[in-house]
């Protein structure tokens, strides 16, 4: 969070694969696809993992009640010097107005928190009340469902890099989100794409009726 470049990199410790993390984007401001987002939500949104707090800022100047949630204290201390609120916490920890936010977002690869997103997703379906969506990144078409360990990589400046300790990850694609989030008992209303990247919107039942006990 204090190293404002793109030289972050999530390895993936089954194949050691990686990418690149968009850290510069995370510290800038809201960008279109972002404004896409803000435009769906109408009542009281959680932003979380909100990182340094883009999308949470973006939806309080949209006149939206939003609190950002975040297990890092360095992101909690940088949303809320951009004037937005946030929370330091665990998202699966008790959190305020449990049942009767209108949005949860999961931005910026948060389908990866925990490891486990049907877990994840039935969080947030707790989280909502009925009728409330969730608003989450996902991969383009092909990977499906990966779970795993991945890492935290850091460039060196003199070459190589800094490997960090390994965490429980995921990633969801546009077509494995239909069955996790039947799992965690939300329906997919939409998948639509802006600036290259990919999202869903799933939504509660808005009976507030639940199909099984989880």
């Amino acid at each position: 969070m204090r190293r404002r470049t793109d030289d972050h990199w999530l390895v993936h410790g089954d194949n050691g694969s990686r990418r690149r993390l968009p850290v510069r984007r995370w510290h800038g401001p809201a960008e279109p696809a972002v404004a896409a987002l803000v435009a769906r939500c109408t009542g009281p949104t959680l932003d979380l993992g909100c990182g340094p707090g883009r999308l949470t800022l973006a939806l309080t100047q949209a006149g939206l009640t939003a609190v950002g949630v975040d297990i890092s204290a360095q992101a909690v201390r940088l949303t809320r010097a951009r004037g937005a609120i946030a929370l330091h916490g665990d998202v699966f920890a008790p959190l305020p107005a449990e049942g009767r936010w209108a949005h949860v977002l999961l931005i910026d690869g948060n389908i990866g928190i925990g490891g486990d997103p049907v877990t994840l997703l039935g969080r947030c379906h707790d989280l909502l009340r009925p009728g409330g969506t969730v608003l989450v990144e996902l991969e383009a078409p092909g990977p499906g469902l990966w779970r795993g360990q991945a890492h935290l990589a850091i460039e060196a400046a003199g070459g190589g890099s800094r490997l960090g300790p390994p965490f429980r990850w995921a990633r969801l694609d546009t077509v494995a989100v239909a069955g996790v989030a039947s799992a965690a008992e939300l329906t997919v209303r939409e998948v639509f794409r802006r600036d290259h990247r990919w999202f869903g919107e799933l939504a509660t039942d808005s009976s507030g009726a639940s199909n099984s006990s989880r």
